[in-house]
């Protein structure tokens, strides 16, 4: 069994600093002490604080994937025959080097993972799933999903304590 996972403790300062760098990871730190009505120093080093225990993985930038040519997105449900042997394992280290995949999870339910895939189009998302999902070992089956039309799309967090818009 894997180690759970600690929570870091934050304080209303720390969760005003992760929002704040969720709406805008690019802020600089004298900005955004700025914002905080906190000086440069201390801000720093709470920004680095949370960067070292993890809370803050990395920093990224949002892209229009059908700016860049990117029309196709799949959920693709993914059914293992065995799983005590190890294609699961083997499957888990491929797929995290695809840079077709935006996401992987493994769940419960009808299927064992659950992939979240983009691709130029039908042409090349069918490529994918015969040269490359379909020659993984232990595979029973493959049932993709295709979105017709993106609803919400974020990778922001809740941060608990923030202003979570009107809800009914």
């Amino acid at each position: 069994m894997k180690n759970k996972t600690k929570q870091v403790a934050l304080d209303d300062t720390d969760l005003a600093i992760l929002a704040l760098l969720q709406e805008d990871a690019s802020i600089s730190n004298a900005q955004l002490s700025e914002r905080l009505s906190l000086s440069l120093t201390p801000c720093w080093r709470r920004r680095k604080r949370l960067e070292e225990e993890g809370v803050i993985k990395d920093y990224q930038a949002n892209l229009d994937r059908k700016l860049l040519g990117l029309d196709i997105m799949a959920f693709v449900h993914v059914r293992f025959a065995i799983h005590t042997d190890h294609a699961p394992d083997a499957f888990e280290a491929v797929v995290k080097q695809l840079p077709e995949v935006l996401a992987c999870h493994k769940i419960t339910g009808d299927a064992d993972y659950l992939l979240q895939v983009l691709a130029a189009d039908l042409d090349s998302y069918s490529e994918f799933v015969e040269s490359v999902l379909r020659r993984q070992l232990g595979i029973a089956s493959i049932q993709s999903s295709l979105a017709l039309r993106e609803v919400k799309a974020t990778s922001r967090v809740a941060i608990p304590g923030q202003e979570s818009g009107q809800r009914k």
